[in-house]
């Protein structure tokens, strides 16, 4: 049995995509997966499943199912605790230190490479900062990801083209950590 994390991107922003948490779980369980949680209402959920499907196989297979409950496709990544775990330690800002929403976690779908931001003038967003990791982009905002110019640069559509990429702070990543350990 392995226990993993659900990253929906892209749902209940605003009152639009509508996936209430408790239809999620619902679905996930549908879908054969067991003990579901959720965590917030951004789409963040924990299962644990024997199916050794890869993880785009199991996030390809709730993206349809998400489609045919709900009406729209919605992007999903699925990663199992062992990653979040991993990522987590090699943050190379220091994590422990920071607020919740001064740090994020931009997960990939795919791996990405520093080409990517090439375009990206770094210097310029001092003291903001951005790194990559394993499928993923650590991104340091001091003032919130809200405010953060960096952010704006570095999650431009025409930079994250062929793949799928969805942030979450580092509170929810800690949380997600702790709930697929536990799992």
């Amino acid at each position: 049995m392995t226990t993993y994390a659900l990253l929906l991107r892209g749902i209940n922003v605003s009152g639009h995509r509508k996936v209430p948490m408790a239809e999620l779980r619902a679905l996930l369980e549908e879908l054969g997966h067991g003990d579901v949680r959720t965590y917030l209402q951004s789409g963040n959920a924990v299962f644990t499943t024997d199916d050794d499907a890869p993880e785009d196989t199991l996030a390809a297979a709730i993206e349809d199912a998400i489609e045919r409950r709900f009406g729209f496709r919605c992007d999903c990544l699925v990663r199992d605790g062992a990653y979040l775990a991993a990522v987590a330690g090699a943050c190379p800002f220091p994590a422990a230190e920071l607020e919740g929403k001064q740090l994020h976690a931009v997960y990939y779908s795919a791996p990405v490479t520093p080409d990517r931001f090439a375009a990206v003038d770094a210097e310029a967003h001092h003291p903001e900062s951005f790194a990559l990791g394993d499928r993923v982009l650590y991104l340091y905002t001091p003032d919130g990801l809200g405010r953060s110019k960096l952010a704006e640069a570095v999650l431009r559509p025409s930079l994250n083209k062929g793949v799928v990429a969805t942030a979450r702070n580092w509170n929810t990543v800690r949380r997600l950590v702790e709930m697929t350990a536990a799992g």
